[in-house]
């Protein structure tokens, strides 16, 4: 075991309140992270030699557990209401020596970590575990250190997390047992009740979203990027089931990142330095990239296995649908690293628009990008328990509403800034339906969604005329190579015309409703460009 820097920093494992607990095992690398998992009965390698936990009570992320505490910092410039709850600073303090004293006597994992791969905006993070396989996720999520950058450490921000210990609410302020709270002047992530390991990385996306826009002008964003070999970056915004990384996972391009990113002056650059994968139905098949990197030091999360075996079952979602992978990104072999890129010169907004009335791929202005940043949408197909077949609509503003500091319109406005500045071209590109709703016409092709995606990426759109469709004003190519012509105008996928215009100013008007809750803080550019529904539905 190698305990470096036990001695040595004593002082400061004191100073973080944490001066009674038995050991603290400061930067242990990911084989003697594994090597303690296993000794402590807290997990088991699978046969690629990952290592596979159970998170317990929670398979997923809590937000209406996750607080910010309020005070002179945050009062006027936190975004607060129904993603955003407040949290009293006096019961923070309160509630912090209550979880310290929970770790005296105990074992705990400390490591020194970055975040931002930009060594501009660089975040010192030091972060303390009750598990060793929580502090594997953090070695694997977050960018790591040099040993001389670990001799002279100096951490901005610190998390701890102990899932160990469960709030009283009555006592403590919390909602239930578990809570992940911001103290952005205390500059301390306070983990407690859950060992899911989304909370650690979303703490720090949250902070990021916080900090970078509203002290750096730099634009966060919860997005997959990758580059090309002429350096030019591309940026994938989507919700769950759009497309998101499997779009952005090229072999002809190297991957900056999958899930979080900044937009400086300079360029693009990754939040993490790994990368957690949903990885349900995972397939050699289907992902050929992340089935690969889950290997020694990739962390898997309540999988099941074959019966008999030590082979991971990815069909079997017995504990959760949520079953999920972190590994270093460097288990991505076109991963780039430093994992920056240039301005970016095309986006793409990925929505799987179960209705079908969305064109596969359409330009927007600078004014609808703003509005379909905000609006965030996507449309689910509902589940067939109870007969249902009518798609469900999910808007989430800046394509990662419960992330959101600030109010969506302060993104929202930063990224039309950046897009005048650099003239960069925006894509809405529809992974769902084409000729018909859910239940009538078919999901479109991922062959066709890659030419069109290629087309952009390569210029050649630029060189098709494009026409101008009504309701939502979307700018579309009347031709693309490799996509059938009759596709590119959704309206004519439809054999019953009527219902496609129905459908369309139901969609419109949907949009609209949604936007109501931004449309007092929005721009008039951004206002022009929410879509006009040309009759009631």
């Amino acid at each position: 075991m190698n305990e470096f820097g036990i001695k040595s920093k004593d002082a400061t494992v004191a100073a973080l309140g944490l001066g009674n607990v038995s050991a603290a095992y400061w930067n242990l690398n990911a084989a003697e992270l594994v090597e303690e998992t296993i000794v402590r009965g807290e997990g088991m390698l699978t046969d690629t030699g990952a290592l596979a936990v159970d998170t317990g009570e929670f398979t997923g992320r809590s937000p209406k557990d996750k607080f910010t505490v309020l005070d002179e910092k945050t009062k006027d410039s936190v975004w607060w209401g129904d993603v955003n709850f407040k949290f009293d600073s006096a019961k923070f303090d309160l509630l912090y020596n209550r979880v310290t004293a929970y770790l005296s006597g105990k074992e705990i994992y400390v490591r020194d970590s970055f975040a931002c791969a930009d060594p501009t905006y660089r975040l010192n993070i030091r972060v303390v575990t009750e598990t060793p396989w929580s502090n594997l996720f953090a070695n694997n999520l977050f960018q790591r250190p040099t040993t001389d950058e670990i001799m002279n450490f100096n951490p901005e921000w610190t998390i701890i997390c102990a899932p160990g210990f469960k709030a009283t609410p009555e006592i403590d302020g919390t909602r239930q047992h578990n809570f992940t709270i911001l103290n952005m002047t205390r500059k301390v992530i306070l983990i407690g009740g859950s060992a899911y390991t989304g909370e650690i990385k979303k703490g720090i996306f949250t902070l990021l979203n916080y900090i970078l826009p509203h002290e750096k002008g730099v634009l966060s964003m919860h997005c997959s990027a990758n580059i090309g070999k002429d350096g030019d970056t591309a940026i994938f915004f989507g919700l769950s089931g759009t497309g998101k990384t499997t779009l952005s996972a090229d072999p002809h391009r190297g991957l900056i990142g999958d899930d979080e990113h900044g937009w400086s002056d300079k360029g693009v650059f990754n939040f993490e330095g790994g990368c957690y994968a949903k990885c349900v139905d995972l397939s050699k098949e289907k992902e050929p990239e992340i089935f690969e990197a889950v290997k020694f030091g990739a962390l898997l999360e309540n999988i099941e296995y074959y019966e008999n075996t030590c082979t991971v079952d990815y069909t079997n979602i017995k504990k959760t649908e949520n079953t999920r992978v972190s590994y270093p990104i460097h288990h991505i072999k076109n991963a780039v690293e430093p994992s920056v890129g240039n301005i970016p010169k095309n986006i793409f907004f990925l929505t799987c628009d179960a209705y079908g009335v969305l064109p596969p791929i359409s330009k927007l202005t600078t004014g609808q990008a703003m509005y379909h940043f905000i609006s965030g949408y996507t449309a689910k197909v509902a589940g067939t328990e109870m007969g249902i077949t009518e798609p469900t609509l999910t808007f989430s503003a800046c394509f990662g509403k419960v992330f959101l500091p600030l109010h969506p319109t302060k993104y929202a406005e930063l990224l039309g800034k950046k897009l005048k500045e650099n003239k960069v071209n925006v894509w809405l590109v529809n992974t769902g339906w084409s000729g018909g709703s859910y239940g009538v016409g078919s999901r479109m092709k991922l062959s066709y969604t890659r030419a069109m995606i290629t087309a952009a990426l390569t210029g050649n759109l630029e060189k098709v005329k494009f026409e101008t469709l009504p309701v939502f004003g979307l700018q579309v190519p009347t031709d693309c190579a490799g996509v059938p012509v009759e596709i590119l105008n959704p309206r004519n996928t439809w054999k019953d015309k009527a219902g496609f215009d129905a459908t369309a100013n139901k969609l419109a008007d949907a949009f609209n409703k949604n936007f109501e809750q931004y449309a007092s803080a929005a721009n008039e550019e951004i206002l022009l460009a929410a879509p006009k529904a040309t009759t009631k539905a």
